[in-house]
């Protein structure tokens, strides 16, 4: 009777694995071979970079009004030194909140990121559900980012069957 039991738990094991079909995808790789990524992520940079620029500059000025309140201070009396602390801790704020502004969560860099890359990764998505109708995959699993595949069989490997449904050869 065991014998029988343990046949049937193997075969319906088998059985089930072998129902179920998946594939791997490279949305890294996906993506550096689409045009339009490549632009986007140059603009992306670019704006990083300015948003960036502007924030170092802001943090000099800063620094150097410190500076010459420490070189300052001694010669100021009691409300000269409190109105100056109060414009640095105002500028500094200032500068704050503007890093956040750009760089934060939900801020301009992530917004621009949403109207720039986010219609790219629609696409590589569309594409991979396509993909995974027509060829009846029950999962498909990116070893990009996210989910640690410790290997992958290349022939399991979708991504240039996603670049063709995108129209990229």
């Amino acid at each position: 009777m065991k014998k029988l039991l343990l046949a049937f738990a193997i075969t319906l094991v088998a059985f089930t694995t072998n129902a179920q079909r998946y594939a791997i995808i490279d949305s890294k790789y996906i993506l550096d071979k689409v045009p339009e990524y490549k632009e986007a992520q140059t603009k992306l940079d670019n704006y990083s970079e300015l948003w960036q620029k502007d924030l170092d500059q802001r943090q000099s000025a800063m620094d150097k009004m410190y500076k010459d309140y420490d070189a300052e201070q001694v010669m100021l009396t009691e409300a000269l030194k409190k109105k100056r602390e109060d414009e640095l801790f105002n500028k500094e704020k200032e500068l704050r909140d503007l890093q956040k502004k750009r760089f934060g969560f939900e801020g301009d860099l992530f917004k621009k990121r949403q109207e720039l890359i986010k219609p790219i990764q629609d696409r590589v998505y569309n594409a991979v559900q396509k993909l995974a109708v027509e060829k009846l995959y029950d999962f498909i699993l990116d070893k990009s980012e996210g989910i640690t595949v410790i290997f992958a069989d290349p022939k399991l490997d979708r991504s240039d069957e996603v670049l063709r449904n995108m129209g990229i050869k």
